[in-house]
């Protein structure tokens, strides 16, 4: 029985679905509770300073177990190299095949990307269809995040990564919260 599930293990792929984006210093307003009459009031430096961030949510091959990784830049975007740079700082955490989803961004092409791909053959890349996030359950991250993260006020993007990172360690920590990405995603559920 043991063997069985290895065998199972080694001839299934991980299903990594990739995307980015980015958290300004002004935050993000949602509706919330106040007495009545007292309107509450979100004081914020004005400041376009901003975090730059990456995430892949990977589904394990055999046991259909969640992951996420992630990668925050300050005061930066990402570009090809500082995907490629993801990419191969991902793969030494996955073992076995690596099947990529992703949307065709200009910063997932280039020749940073096509070296990652040459000396790697167990890494496969395939793209969304155009005008799509909504068959990308990574954006699941990016809608938890930013309710978790919503009327707050951070002071400088040192803090804002810092709260970034909190949640998203928190959101890796819940294969429930991780599950939810999937079931709030346009694909056909293929995770219970």
């Amino acid at each position: 029985m043991a063997e069985n599930k290895k065998n199972a293990k080694d001839l299934g792929a991980h299903l990594v679905f990739i995307d980015e984006s980015g958290f300004l210093l002004i935050p993000a307003v949602r509706r919330t509770w106040a007495p009545r009459g007292q309107t509450p009031v979100c004081r914020h430096h004005l400041s376009r300073k901003k975090v730059s961030i990456i995430s892949a949510l990977t589904v394990s091959p055999a046991y259909r177990h969640l992951g996420l990784y992630f990668q925050c830049l300050i005061e930066a975007n990402f570009n090809n190299a500082a995907v490629a740079d993801f990419l191969r700082q991902l793969l030494r955490h996955l073992r076995g095949f690596v099947i990529v989803i992703w949307d065709n961004g200009r910063h997932h092409r280039g020749e940073a990307i096509r070296t990652v791909l040459s000396r790697c053959r167990r890494l496969r890349l395939e793209p969304l269809p155009p005008y799509a996030p909504e068959l990308n359950p990574d954006e699941g991250v990016w809608n938890q995040t930013r309710t978790a993260l919503a009327n707050g006020r951070p002071d400088d993007p040192q803090r804002l990564t810092q709260s970034v990172q909190d949640v998203l360690a928190d959101l890796a920590c819940s294969q429930d919260k991780l599950r939810w990405c999937f079931h709030q995603s346009a694909l056909p559920v293929f995770v219970n």
